[in-house]
């Protein structure tokens, strides 16, 4: 069958490097790519969110199977357009979507179904949401509504610190709807269960690092590292989201006629009463998706294509039990300002060590040479029989790479460690 793959980060390349290694696949596209996943699948030129361009692509590559990797498109309902033209495509429809879509419909949808979650009340200008920061105090959260790429949320300290995260919210967007909730203490999770529109499968646990330093400092970032598995998600702990979270949340989406079907990946806090929800994403986390690819066992295709097909009841995926780490290579400056065009050297000698993958996140090519050309540039993944050992190989990997121009935090995985 002949694939394609939508999307150009880490996330997309390690979906490629795995769908690639299925023989069940034919041929493999990619839209738009970058240089890692150009090593997996024929990289075409398409627009996304032209929906027609990429239904007309389809059809003359006979697409058996459409895979969209990032958000955007599916809360734009390229999932819808390209069903309604016949082609099969993994991914939730627009309506689904708003899970991640709209941060204010999934509290309410919480609230509707008593889905443990943050206290929160939802707002469309800064004075009223500055009068309830003022009545509940701090430490407490503020969030963008809308699709932020994991960085529209500030964790604020003190009140004033989340009174000017408001007013940076509507000075940005006059006609932003936000979200204040209450903070929650605990450790945070991702947990991840692909769903064919009623049942769902719980996939292997990861935890990431948001901020962009060391000790957890810093600014939220679209994630800095992972590892799997994430030994404080244990079976009892999988057992209760799913029962509280998960299923209450199918069950909700298909009363409203909108039944989820893809990747649903659920941010949990640990608390002391037990699970509870942060936010729901539509897609797999990046770069979480690195880690989970590395320990699953079994293809990936056939999943895929049960979610589409809504027959995951009785399907289940074998993972190696070795654990997977990645490290984020990131250019200097993000997530705020950034340079461009920097050459990386090395990759090939640091990718052939013991237990070592790389997949690219932002990257493009001269002449053979790797350039960086985004944010997160680079995930360094490797694995190993403990989280140490795969923490040990990751940076091993890392060190051996040249780019004056990027960095990384180096503490990844000490949370498990």
């Amino acid at each position: 069958m002949n694939i394609l793959l939508l999307g150009s980060g880490g996330r997309e390349h390690a979906l490629a490097w795995k769908i690639a290694a299925s023989p069940l696949v034919e041929k493999l596209y990619c839209a738009p790519g970058n240089a890692g996943i150009a090593r997996e699948a024929e990289i075409v030129s398409l627009d996304m969110s032209d929906h027609a361009a990429v239904i007309a692509f389809c059809n003359t590559n006979k697409i058996a199977l459409v895979v969209v990797g990032p958000e955007a498109p599916l809360c734009d309902g390229l999932v819808d357009a390209l069903t309604a033209a016949g082609i099969k495509a993994f991914g939730p429809t627009r309506d689904a979507a708003r899970l991640e879509g709209s941060k204010g419909f999934t509290k309410d949808l919480c609230r509707a179904n008593a889905i443990p979650t943050a206290a929160y009340e939802r707002f469309t200008s800064a004075g009223p949401a500055k009068d309830y920061i003022h009545t509940q105090g701090a430490p407490i959260v503020v969030k963008a509504d809308g699709l932020a790429a994991g960085k529209g949320v500030t964790v604020a300290t003190t009140v004033e610190e989340a009174c000017a995260a408001v007013d940076a919210l509507f000075d940005e967007d006059a006609t932003a709807q936000i979200v204040v909730e209450e903070f929650l203490s605990g450790e945070e999770a991702s947990f991840f269960v692909l769903c064919d529109g009623k049942h769902a499968m719980p996939l292997a646990s990861a935890q990431d690092h948001k901020r962009a330093f060391d000790g957890d400092k810093g600014p939220n970032t679209g994630g800095m590292g992972a590892y799997s598995p994430a030994p404080i998600v244990t079976p009892d702990i999988v057992a209760r989201v799913m029962e509280t979270i998960i299923h209450p949340t199918l069950h909700a989406m298909e009363a409203m006629g909108a039944p989820y079907k893809g990747v649903l990946y659920a941010g949990l806090i640990l608390t002391t009463e037990g699970p509870k929800l942060i936010e729901y994403n539509v897609r797999f986390g990046d770069p979480e998706c690195q880690v989970l690819m590395l320990r699953l066992m079994s293809d990936l295709v056939p999943a895929l294509i049960a979610s589409c097909d809504g027959v995951l009841a009785n399907f289940d995926l074998r993972w190696y039990p070795d654990a997977a780490l990645t490290v984020v290579m990131a250019a200097k400056g993000y997530p705020g300002p950034y340079a461009k065009g920097g050459f990386i050297d090395n990759l090939d000698d640091a990718g052939a060590l013991e237990g070592v993958e790389i997949f690219h996140a932002g990257t493009t090519s001269d002449k053979g040479r790797v350039i960086a050309a985004g944010g997160r540039v680079l995930d360094v993944c490797a694995t190993g029989k403990t989280i140490a050992e795969a923490q040990t190989r990751a940076y091993a990997a890392v060190d051996a790479i040249r780019w004056p121009g990027g960095f990384c935090r180096r503490d990844i995985g000490a949370r498990a460690v």
